[in-house]
């Protein structure tokens, strides 16, 4: 576990004054304002972008029926887990010097919130979350499709739409693919009892619920962590702090929830028609995520995207961490859909952003976007077989200037660069062949061996603080981060650090890249935050969702083989809602094999699937109630002492 260490940069504020660098004046705590080369590389965007070109905001706009005022949603804490008002500052206002214009601009059209009409008969929610939450209007009730992340916001829509629409019950839920902000606010529109009472179909591409666990559960507190840089959730919203992230104005955090679906989509062409309405379901898989999914309303000549059409370059790479995408197959699938359903289709709608109209205007929009994921692809897979390494690559690669120039294949979100990372991990790993980079030193062991060698540490930041003054930005923030590793308490590498990725973030277009930065920014001046106000509540749905191997590869995750090196046990668990399973500990690795029972082993546990959710949580209370142990009565604690917890805060920008 990474140490956190608490920064108190307001009790130590101005530091050493570096005389002669000239500029930036003295490192401190405090953000800062744009440079003037900062200024200048805005100032530049205006003349790579046709800035005339407002057609993506009049299709934000286009069918809006009913808006709040001001949209503040509360847990029942009071705790705001979603803003829009926070977001006033954007109105009627040209782009700061701080904010790169494009960003401005793509933030501003997110900032257009409410109940909108698609066509006749389809409605969306639009900025009441990350995702939008999209109704299908059937003979007496709602089809309603990706219900949002958090169920204070899921809510929030769903009155919307009552007040304005009308009340309809729910006949049927359709969650596109696994990821937590299209599946997290079910239960802000229906309970596990209404679902269960009145058959409600909750409809999902195969495989989803293995995803939606694996995903959330396996690594999910990294993932959340990281998400937090990602969405800019420790961020103010303003002009110095976050902005929208291309595909939304960032994360809602309020409570998690999931219903388990009782329904799966198996292949393409298959339909389903509810309350009158026929749909036709596209199989995507490996595309946005490792399970998702197309729909088609034929009677209504509407294509629903899912998130492999959203407006935007999407990520082959979260920065958040996820599995790697697929850009070949994203292309693939994007043509196909064309193929099936372009000649008739009159509107196209997705899981973000805005939908587009017209028929030519949407098969052009779908071959520009599969273009983006398919140039990625092969370009990368071309300089990879030149002998080209990741940062290399990186570095070299740019959209052919008729993609770069449509607004709606912007790189807000994913960006080209850290796509074609993505492709380069796909196909080739980690390992760029070079034998020098087989087994590097960790960070701050080599972070120290530079400063050994480079010598005086003033000398150096001296140096840095000159580049800094050149506009050399991402050089300045490498070199002070191996100081700020090789010492954590060297303030003046931090600040100059910070100052260099604040102005990184000032300039990027990628609300993401623009998030990360300011996030390291703010946590190198101020330290590691500790503020849980600031995650999203998750609800115990998922783990309670887990099969009885998902549990024991978690229990697996869990364990600190290291220090249980010593252990070994065998462990018969007899599941009385289950098959029985044979647990086994091998020099502190946790094993596992269905239907297999030792006569010799160190003792029996009888339980329901519920014993082993007590296990896995610590709750000694539940394990009492519902597992019996025969044999050794200690072979719990044996297990459970070696079983580490996670701190949601780890460090990202320092040891």
């Amino acid at each position: 576990m990474k140490k956190r260490r608490i920064f108190c940069a307001a009790a130590v504020v101005a530091v050493l004054s570096l005389s002669g660098c000239g500029g930036q004046g003295d490192l401190d705590s405090s953000a800062k304002g744009a440079t003037e080369l900062t200024k200048e590389a805005n100032e530049k965007v205006y003349t790579m972008l046709d800035f005339k070109d407002e057609q993506e905001k009049k299709y934000a706009e286009k069918g809006l029926i009913a808006a709040p005022e001001e949209l503040v949603l509360k847990d029942e804490s009071g705790k705001i887990v979603w803003s829009q008002k926070a977001y006033d500052f954007l109105e009627n206002k040209e782009a700061p010097a701080t904010v790169n214009p494009s960003l401005w601009r793509n933030t501003q059209n997110n900032h257009l919130y409410g109940l909108f009409e698609v066509t006749e008969g389809i409605y969306q929610v639009r900025g009441y979350d990350m995702t939008n939450i999209t109704f299908i209007k059937g003979n007496t009730g709602w089809i309603v499709f990706d219900p949002l992340m958090s169920t204070e916001c899921s809510k929030a829509a769903m009155q919307l739409v009552d007040k304005e629409l009308g009340k309809r019950p729910v006949k049927a839920i359709v969650m596109s693919h696994p990821h937590v902000d299209h599946y997290g606010g079910i239960k802000g529109i229906v309970t596990e009892k209404e679902v269960k009472e009145k058959n409600i179909p909750i409809i999902v591409p195969e495989g989803f619920e293995e995803h939606a666990v694996s995903e959330n559960v396996y690594a999910g507190n990294a993932m959340g962590r990281r998400a937090g840089y990602q969405y800019g959730t420790i961020l103010d919203k303003g002009e110095t702090g976050a902005m929208s992230i291309g595909i939304g104005m960032g994360q809602s955090t309020g409570t998690v929830s999931y219903i388990s679906p009782n329904d799966e989509i198996k292949k393409t062409g298959e339909t389903r028609t509810i309350d009158g309405i026929k749909m036709e379901f596209q199989m995507t898989p490996g595309t946005e995520a490792p399970a998702e999914m197309n729909t088609w309303f034929a009677d209504k000549k509407a294509l629903w995207m899912a998130e492999n059409c959203t407006g935007t370059l999407h990520n082959l790479y979260t920065l958040r961490g996820a599995q790697v995408r697929d850009g070949n197959a994203w292309a693939g699938y994007i043509m196909e859909a064309a193929g099936r359903y372009g000649k008739d289709v009159k509107v196209v709608f997705q899981a973000h952003n805005w939908p587009h109209w017209g028929n030519q205007e949407i098969n052009t929009y779908m071959k520009n976007t599969a273009s983006m994921y398919k140039f990625i692809n092969d370009q990368t897979l071309m300089y990879i077989n030149q002998g080209y390494t990741s940062d290399e690559i990186s570095n070299m690669i740019k959209l052919p200037k008729d993609l770069e120039k449509n607004w709606y294949t912007r790189q807000y979100y994913g960006t080209v660069a850290h796509d074609s990372k993505a492709v380069y991990q796909r196909y080739m790993g980690w390992y760029d062949a070079n034998p020098v980079n087989l087994n590097p030193l960790s960070p701050s062991d080599s972070a120290q061996k530079y400063v050994e060698y480079m010598g005086d540490t003033d000398e150096i930041l001296k140096k840095a603080k000159a580049d800094f003054d050149k506009g050399e930005y991402q050089w300045v923030a490498e070199i002070t981060n191996v100081l700020v590793f090789a010492d954590p308490e060297n303030k003046d590498a931090r600040y100059l650090c910070a100052d260099a990725m604040e102005q990184l973030a000032y300039q990027a277009e990628s609300g993401t890249w623009r998030n990360a930065y300011l996030s390291g920014a703010k946590e190198l001046r101020q330290g590691t935050t500790s503020d849980m106000s600031l995650k999203a509540n998750s609800s115990a749905d998922l783990k309670k969702s887990m099969t009885t191997e998902m549990m024991m590869d978690y229990m697996g995750i869990l364990l600190d083989s290291n220090k249980a090196q010593d252990l070994n046990l065998k462990i018969n668990l007899s599941f009385t809602d289950g098959d029985p399973y044979l647990l086994t500990v091998n020099s502190g690795v946790l094993l596992y094999q269905k239907g297999v029972q030792d006569t010799k082993a160190d003792a029996t546990l009888t339980m329901p699937k519920a014993g082993m959710a007590a296990i896995l949580t610590g709750d000694k209370d539940a394990q009492k109630k519902s597992v019996k142990i025969e044999g050794d009565q200690d072979v719990l604690k044996k297990l459970t002492e070696h079983m580490t917890s996670f701190d949601y805060f780890f460090n990202i920008v320092e040891p």
